[in-house]
């Protein structure tokens, strides 16, 4: 392009803006306000396990309430360990039910037929250890007199053990392995708790009320665990975010109210001063002279009622008022 072809092009520019100018006005911006733009804090709700996207719940630009089921994981994996869990703590509350159990009713019967039949036996002995040693010296012998001795001696001991072995049996398992059983019950409860969490995870529901502002996966897709499926916006977490000058936000604090203008939209929204950035967003790489402050600006953000808050859309510019406190 010669150079007189880019005179020629420039000056056509510069016409058209003008002829474009004149009549919009081309009024010049309000040097009351400062420009800012609608912030969103997305709330990202994710399952803490993966696995394949079942159902989604919601759509794009709906909203939700507190509680509303928004997706569904496939759930073979959790329900099978969580029915795991449950044999497993039936099986370990029927042991500690046996604990304490004594031996069953046709045991103990035996042990007191045995124990009845020992006393027999000791009362025969008793007798003829009796009759032996009244016999006179030349009707018995020693040995006769040592054999009645004895039998009835273990016949008394045989009716001590068995009457240690009914009692024992009566009274169940000993008082450590009573506390073991009970412990493994507890452990298993607390398996079941948790295979019942594993599995309510696999459902997630809204934690707040607000706006379905996207959904990141489609039904029968893979989700990794962690990652994001449905992405909220609550009202209270729209806000504004302007720019304002340095010799400006010394006259400002947190809880002064803002006046924020639209485009489209007659009526301005009403909002207070959530926070005041404590640094500066821009720094010129000199001393901070009188000439070089007035180039620092410092973030702030407003915030505004939930009603209000849900007529905004991130993204969207507005124009900033302050009413600057005395």
């Amino acid at each position: 392009m010669t150079r007189t072809a880019m005179q020629t092009m420039l000056v056509c520019v510069a016409l058209g803006g003008a002829m474009l100018c004149a009549p919009a006005g081309c009024s010049r911006p309000d040097p009351e306000a400062v420009q800012g733009y609608v912030e969103g804090e997305f709330v990202y709700v994710a399952s803490p396990f993966g696995g394949a996207l079942e159902t989604l719940h919601v759509q794009r630009g709906e909203q939700v309430q507190r509680g509303d089921l928004l997706f569904t994981l496939e759930t073979v994996s959790e329900r099978a360990a969580r029915d795991e869990a449950e044999r497993r703590l039936a099986e370990a509350r029927a042991k500690l039910d046996d604990a304490k159990k004594g031996k069953r009713p046709s045991e103990i019967a035996s042990l007191e037929a045995q124990l009845r039949q020992t006393r027999a036996t000791l009362a025969l002995s008793e007798k003829e250890y009796l009759r032996q040693k009244n016999l006179s010296p030349d009707g018995t012998t020693e040995q006769e007199l040592d054999r009645a001795r004895f039998t009835r001696d273990e016949a008394r001991q045989r009716v001590a053990q068995l009457e240690a072995d009914l009692q024992t049996a009566r009274l169940g398992s000993r008082s450590d392995q009573i506390a073991a059983a009970d412990a493994n019950l507890r452990a298993e409860e607390s398996a079941l708790v948790q295979a019942e969490w594993n599995l309510s995870q696999k459902r997630q529901r809204a934690p707040q009320a607000g706006l379905v502002f996207d959904t990141l996966y489609r039904a029968g897709e893979w989700v990794a665990a962690g990652r994001p499926v449905v992405a909220l916006l609550p009202p209270q977490n729209i806000k504004v975010r302007a720019f304002v000058p340095e010799p400006q936000v010394g006259s400002l604090h947190p809880g002064d109210p803002v006046q924020v203008t639209v485009d489209g939209v007659g009526q301005p929204f009403m909002g207070t001063i959530s926070f005041i950035s404590p640094r500066a967003e821009y720094t010129p790489p000199v001393i901070y002279s009188r000439e070089s402050r007035s180039k620092l600006v410092f973030m702030l953000e407003a915030v505004f009622d939930p009603a209000t808050a849900g007529t905004l859309h991130p993204g969207q510019p507005v124009d900033v008022r302050f009413q600057f406190v005395p």
